[in-house]
């Protein structure tokens, strides 16, 4: 029975509380926290930096391509890698990888509980991976780092486990936004990458964060952008769109290449027969040669980066980064030491561009280098609108969004065919754990109980005689038994239930006085369902209840009965929803002869339904 005018007050399209102001102030707190370690982190990797290259105190930024250690370079990142293998054998193996599959393991498998001496481990180890040359970036250590402080500091508040996650990735997009100076695509990776929802409740207190450690970085480490580049075009006509396009295909297949390369040399580890505490030393040494023959490939490489986007490095230094650069961040990153993936994609991705400028038409210094490298960026962690919006506000060129777009959805739509998961998600699924990053209305939202309800029902009246209490316990085997019976008065008033097993019981045991008993096992105050409620709060009262059966009464003064629904009439949204994906028909169609072939068609018509409408010969 349908019941569109119902009191629908009940229902919003959000189901936030004010539970999030408190969350969010809590997130503001997080938010001017991680803007200090991102800074801290910065600090160390300089730090570590200076002392393994150039063996001088000091945390201010230094290149290690500018070293004069020789062929001892090589042994430099071994020494590094060996510290890292002991520190994740005897300190914590969660400081093992980029940080961004760790942060995620954490938010689905552990409640969103990170251990406190992983905030310290994570970006300790991270600084002396990076600075003694490893090829990585800043941006997955200080997610990992800044979702452990987020933990932390939910940990000491009683909140949800929901609520922790909230708390966990604004630390993580506060840490990155501090670090980038990106506080727009630090919320964004925050929703494709770790909240796995979009709701208020999660988006507002992440954005605050991310907000208040941007607002922060101006004061303790200074303003963006982090690669100024020189002005482009505002409109690049349809050669540069289609130069987008190419951007973009061979972005998706790079990015392809490096996530077979980077689990290729995970699988080669694993069949050493030495402990996984050694490998990163072995990582380390493909490090060392690697550096030794092209420098530029140690470390982060920011300058590097900067140079690939303003237009400026010689085609030697973009061969050494396709080649050198890939390989040694594939190897090392196989070898499960610590360090991030975003900058060392920025640099392929950039170099990549460089070779794409040489073919594709001018449309100014450093143009392709800087499509290519958000083509990298999404591609390569399936986060296209992170790609895109990190791009833009490393270089604060709001000229290149059309491009970006352009290249950045047609790399993620490569990828996403080409592999099976990112490389961010690989990592989680070897370890036997599934997750799907598609979001989607749950169709248990969009249906209704009256959609799905069964009207055609046995209802007992709280008087029936003994035969027709008989009687509704057999019903046709093609329906199946009904397990539950609302019980009712003459006015279909719904007065309490009973179940098939207590009426059975009943019949069996009071043959006679079946009626008169009938009142004791009746219950008095069920648990009902409204025609106009969705089937998500009837899933979640089924949740709470531990009843998997409810009647369906109408609302009003005088509940009246309207139906029944049980848990395996809720299969049918599923089932409406697998019909609307998979079934295909043509709804519209085109007759090429207009107007003769439009008359025919309806004359065509006609003469199909005077056949219908003629009786059988």
């Amino acid at each position: 029975m349908d019941n569109h005018g119902s009191d629908l007050s009940g229902l919003g399209d959000f189901t936030t509380g004010y539970r999030v102001i408190t969350i969010g102030a809590i997130a503001i707190g997080i938010g001017v926290v991680s803007a200090y370690v991102a800074l801290v982190l910065l600090k160390l990797i300089g730090l570590f930096t200076n002392l393994f290259f150039f063996q001088r105190w000091s945390t201010a930024v230094a290149s290690p391509a500018n070293h004069t250690l020789g062929g001892f370079v090589i042994l430099v990142p071994v020494v590094g890698a060996l510290i890292i293998g002991l520190m994740a054998r005897y300190g914590s193996d969660r400081i093992r990888g980029h940080g961004i599959p760790e942060a995620i393991e954490a938010i689905l498998l552990r409640g969103s509980r990170v251990e406190p001496k992983v905030a310290i481990l994570k970006p300790l180890s991270a600084a002396i991976s990076i600075g003694s040359g490893g090829p990585f970036g800043a941006e997955g250590p200080i997610i990992m780092t800044g979702g452990a402080v987020g933990s932390l500091i939910a940990q000491f508040f009683h909140l949800t486990s929901a609520e922790r996650k909230t708390l966990l990735v604004a630390g993580a997009a506060a840490g990155m936004s501090a670090t980038f100076a990106s506080p727009v695509a630090a919320v964004l990776l925050a929703v494709e990458l770790l909240l796995f929802e979009w709701k208020p409740r999660s988006m507002i207190p992440v954005a605050l964060a991310s907000a208040t450690a941007a607002a922060g970085r101006r004061y303790i480490i200074g303003l963006g952008p982090l690669f100024p580049v020189p002005p482009h075009p505002a409109f690049i006509g349809p050669q540069g769109l289609a130069g987008c396009v190419l951007a973009g295909l061979l972005a998706g297949a790079l990015s392809a290449l490096l996530t077979g390369l980077v689990y290729a040399a995970e699988d080669l580890f694993q069949r050493l027969p030495i402990h996984w505490m050694w490998w990163p030393a072995i990582g380390g040494l493909v490090i060392g040669l690697g550096g030794y023959v092209f420098p530029q490939a140690l470390g982060v490489g920011y300058d590097t980066i900067g140079s690939l986007v303003q237009g400026d490095v010689a085609g030697h230094v973009i061969v050494g980064i396709l080649l050198v650069k890939s390989l040694i961040w594939s190897v090392s990153l196989g070898s499960g030491t610590s360090g991030g993936v975003l900058a060392p994609l920025l640099m392929i991705g950039g170099a990549l561009g460089g070779v794409e400028a040489m073919m594709l038409p001018y449309e100014g210094a450093g143009f392709w280098p800087l499509v290519s490298m958000g083509a990298m960026l999404g591609g390569t962690m399936r986060s296209p609108f992170t790609g895109i919006i990190f791009a833009l506000e490393l270089t604060h060129d709001v000229n290149m969004l059309l491009p970006l777009l352009v290249a950045v959805t047609i790399a993620h739509g490569c990828t996403v065919l080409l592999l099976r998961r990112s490389i961010l998600t690989e990592k989680v699924a070897r370890r036997g754990f599934h997750l799907s990053r598609e979001y989607a209305v749950d169709p248990l939202e969009i249906l209704f109980a009256r959609e799905v309800m069964r009207s055609n029902i046995v209802a007992l009246s709280s008087g029936a005689p003994f035969d027709t209490l008989v009687r509704s316990l057999h019903v046709d085997p093609a329906k199946g038994p009904q397990r539950l019976y609302p019980v009712v008065d003459e006015d279909q008033r719904l007065l309490g239930v009973v179940t098939r097993v207590d009426l059975q019981r009943l019949v069996d045991t009071s043959p006679g006085d079946a009626t008169a008993q009938m009142n004791a096992i009746v219950r008095k105050t069920p648990t009902v369902a409204y025609p106009d409620e969705p089937l998500r709060v009837i899933v979640h009262r089924m949740a709470e209840t531990g009843l998997t059966r409810f009647p369906v009464v109408e609302r009003g003064p005088v509940p009246r009965v309207a139906g029944m629904i049980a848990l395996d009439d809720l299969l049918k949204a599923r089932a409406l929803n697998l019909e609307a994906e998979r079934r295909r028909e043509r709804v519209l169609s085109v007759s090429f002869m207009f107007p003769f072939g439009l008359k025919r068609a309806r004359e065509g018509a006609g003469v199909e339904a005077d056949a219908e409408n003629r009786p059988d010969q």
